[in-house]
């Protein structure tokens, strides 16, 4: 016997929907595995910018590192006669200008910043090649005194003039040695009279490499153990290398030039500019013309440096314009931090032997 089942219209509709369910529904989609999966680092925004490098103080004339203080750069014209020697303070200068004057006898501007001499001396008067020298330093000039036209060069310069016969304090006479060669004076005086216009530092005059090795004579020099000038018939400075010391030492001739105090004369560097050297329309006792220097331009120098020399141009735009040197290729001839002298050679007559 057969059993039949009879199902009704609700039945017939509720399967239909079930089976359409069925079909409608996806399949479930698999886990990503943890190879698919891609974790990206978490990168801070960026919230200042890197600082620049500060670079390491140093003094302008030196190169030397250190604070520089804030004050000018006093010069001092000081004599170079034989009844002039010893000098007073030139052991302590940040550079030295030797130039010749009237009866060919030789004269400084002695420059001063990072160090404060007790005395300098003997101080005598201005010549019209100061101002050539001086005004790229915009600082103070102490000096005797000087001729009506060669006092305006100078004034007209930029420089502070601080001079004797103007009755500036910090000058005075000593009863050990003679007039006129008996002036002496007091820097830290002269600085105390710098005017609001001559308070700041110098600029660097010559450029300066950080450090010895990397200056122009070192790199690229030829080695020297002396440098012998011949600046006129009354002046023949002599500089030795002297390789314990790592200095150029001074001579007058044979004679080694020491200061009152007894130290012997040096420098890091030596630096020797060849330049026209032609009389003015001033004239000296008996009409004995004063010379000056042409040092607006470009001419021949020698750079010494850690015992080896090398062949330079100088240039010089205007007064106002520091000297600068150059290598054969063009670039800077950089000296070594140090004190500088700076031999003036007069073209024509004048010369230099290195041995």
């Amino acid at each position: 016997m057969t059993v039949r089942t009879r199902i009704g219209p609700i039945g017939v509709a509720l399967a239909a929907l079930l089976a359409l369910a069925a079909c409608s529904s996806p399949d479930p989609e698999p886990a990503p595995s943890p190879s698919n999966v891609t974790v990206r680092p978490t990168i801070p925004p960026t919230k200042a910018s890197v600082p620049a490098p500060v670079a390491e103080p140093r003094w302008p004339l030196t190169g030397i590192a250190g604070d520089p203080a804030a004050r000018p750069a006093l010069a001092v014209k000081i004599e170079n006669t034989p009844v002039a020697r010893p000098q007073s303070g030139l052991e302590q200068t940040d550079m030295v200008w030797e130039t010749i004057v009237e009866f060919d006898v030789s004269r400084f501007v002695a420059v001063f910043h990072s160090q404060i001499p007790a005395e300098v001396g003997p101080i005598r008067s201005v010549r019209p090649m100061d101002p050539l020298i001086l005004a790229p330093m915009h600082g103070l000039l102490a000096f005797s005194g000087g001729q009506p036209g060669i006092l305006t060069l100078v004034a007209d310069s930029g420089v502070q003039m601080i001079s004797h016969d103007a009755g500036a304090p910090g000058m005075y006479r000593t009863k050990d040695r003679a007039a006129p060669h008996n002036v002496y004076g007091t820097p830290t005086i002269f600085w105390a009279q710098a005017d609001a216009d001559h308070q700041a530092p110098p600029a660097e005059q010559f450029t300066i490499a950080r450090s010895a090795d990397r200056a122009a004579a070192a790199v690229a020099g030829t080695p020297a153990t002396t440098l012998s000038f011949h600046l006129s018939p009354a002046s023949n400075p002599t500089w030795t290398w002297d390789a314990a010391s790592g200095l150029w030492l001074r001579s007058e001739g044979a004679t080694p030039a020491t200061a009152r105090g007894g130290a012997r004369l040096s420098a890091v560097n030596v630096v020797s500019i060849t330049a026209a050297h032609p009389p003015t329309g001033y004239a000296a006792q008996n009409g004995v013309p004063v010379p000056t220097y042409e040092l607006v331009g470009s001419g021949e120098g020698v750079v010494a440096t850690g015992g080896k020399t090398v062949p330079v141009t100088w240039k010089k735009d205007s007064q106002d314009a520091p000297m600068r040197l150059f290598a054969a290729d063009g670039s800077p001839a950089d000296l070594a931090p140090g004190n500088t002298w700076v031999e003036l050679v007069p073209a024509g007559s004048g010369s230099l032997t290195v041995g």
